[in-house]
């Protein structure tokens, strides 16, 4: 195995990070575009995202990032139903990946 494959794979703790998330995603989603949620969700339900929704997913997580180091004074307070950090990021980024999507 490379290490680009190594990259790409999959960990259980990645998997139990996107389960953890795309239900906030699909919520969220829901209250902004509930065509592009039923499509997301019927997607994920099935097993795999279409190459849409997984850049959607991929774009939402980062934008999501809520756990940034930064202090109160220093910004960004990003806020949200659940904590994300930069590990969370690349979790989703990596399972996204090891599905074959582009990140």
């Amino acid at each position: 195995m490379t290490a680009h494959e190594q990259h790409h794979r999959s960990s259980p703790d990645d998997v139990r990070g996107v389960e953890r998330l795309v239900p906030v995603w699909l919520e969220e989603t829901q209250r902004h575009d509930a065509e592009a949620a039923r499509a997301a969700r019927e997607g994920w339900q099935r097993g795999s995202l279409s190459p849409d929704s997984a850049q959607d997913l991929a774009h939402w997580v980062t934008a999501r990032v809520t756990d940034t180091g930064f202090n109160e004074d220093e910004g960004p307070d990003v806020q949200g139903p659940a904590r994300i950090t930069p590990a969370d990021k690349e979790a989703v980024h990596r399972w996204l990946a090891g599905q074959g999507h582009p990140v």
